[in-house]
C-alpha cells in the first residue's frame, strides 16, 4: 500500500527548518567547546523579580548634551570587555558616536548610537536558529550558543547596530561572554539590570566625567523618571516610520 501524506504548510516546513539548523548549530557548539554555553539567555528570574511584560526598560538620551563626550562608549567597553583592533569596517560597535549633518545649514549634531530594544525586532524575525530573540521586558540578546554567524540580523537591522565578530576574543568578562564567529550587539547591560542595576553607559553617562544625558528606566511606568522626561519634553524615535517601536528614546534630533 502506498502511503499518502497531505503536503507541508510553510509555517510547518520553517518550523522543521528552525529545528534542524538550531540542532547543527549546538552540534558545532558543542564541537567547538564540548560542555561550554558562550552565553545563555538571562535567567528568567531576576534580583529584581520575574522578568514579565509589566515592565519595558528602555532608554532616554538628550543629545543637545552629548557633543565632546564620549564617557558611554568607554564605559560599555569597559563593562563588556570588547574593543577594537583599528579596523572601522570589521570592529565591533555594541554603541558608538555618530554625528547628523544638516545640508542646509551645515550644523552638526551628536548622538550614541546602540541596538535600540525594538518591541518588534527584524532581527528577531529573520533568525533561523532562534539565536535573536526578545525578553517579555524589552530586551533583546543573541544567544551565542545557537548562533550560527549567518549575520541575517546584521543585514535587517535598520540601526546597523549588530557586530559579526571576526577575531579571537581576550579578557572576556564571566558575565558577558562573547565568541568568534557570532553576533553581537548592546545587551543594555542585562547582567545589571537583572541585579537591580543601570546599565553601564548610564552610570557613565550621569558620573563626574558625563554629560547627565542618559536616563534609564521602565518605559510602561508612568511615574517612572523615564516616562516623566518623555511626558515633558518632545522625544524621537529614530526610523519611527517602519513601527518598530524602539526602546531607546532621543530628544533634540
Amino acid at each position: 500500500m502506498t502511503e499518502t501524506r497531505e503536503p507541508r504548510s510553510h509555517d510547518a516546513v520553517d518550523r522543521v527548518r528552525r529545528r534542524v539548523l538550531a540542532a547543527a548549530a549546538t552540534f558545532a557548539g558543542a564541537a567547538l567547546a564540548p560542555g561550554v554555553r558562550l552565553i545563555s539567555p538571562a535567567p528568567a528570574e531576576a534580583a529584581t523579580g520575574p522578568v514579565t511584560d509589566k515592565v519595558r526598560w528602555g532608554i532616554l538620551i538628550d543629545t543637545n548634551r552629548c557633543d565632546d563626550c564620549d564617557v558611554c562608549v568607554e564605559a560599555c567597553k569597559t563593562e563588556n570587555g570588547w574593543h577594537g583592533h583599528g579596523r572601522p569596517r570589521t570592529d565591533p560597535q555594541w554603541i558608538r558616536k555618530v554625528t547628523l549633518h544638516d545640508r542646509q545649514t551645515g550644523a552638526t549634531h551628536d548622538l550614541p548610537l546602540m541596538c535600540v530594544h525594538c518591541q518588534y525586532p527584524p532581527c528577531e524575525d529573520v533568525c533561523p536558529t532562534g539565536a535573536s530573540f526578545r525578553r517579555a521586558d524589552g530586551i533583546v540578546l543573541v544567544d551565542k550558543h545557537t548562533c550560527i554567524g549567518c549575520r541575517y540580523c546584521m543585514m535587517a537591522c535598520p540601526y546597523k547596530a549588530r557586530s559579526f565578530v571576526h577575531e579571537d576574543v581576550t579578557d572576556q568578562k564571566s558575565y558577558m561572554p562573547r565568541g568568534k564567529g557570532t553576533v553581537e550587539s548592546c545587551t543594555m547591560c542585562v547582567h545589571r539590570v537583572d541585579s537591580g542595576r543601570i546599565p553601564a553607559c548610564v552610570e557613565a553617562c550621569g558620573g563626574t566625567d558625563g554629560k547627565g544625558a542618559m536616563v534609564f528606566g521602565d518605559l510602561n511606568d508612568p511615574e517612572s523618571d523615564i516616562s516623566r522626561e518623555a511626558g515633558r519634553h518632545m522625544v524621537t524615535r529614530i526610523r519611527a516610520d517602519l513601527g518598530l517601536d524602539p526602546g531607546v528614546l532621543y530628544r533634540g534630533i
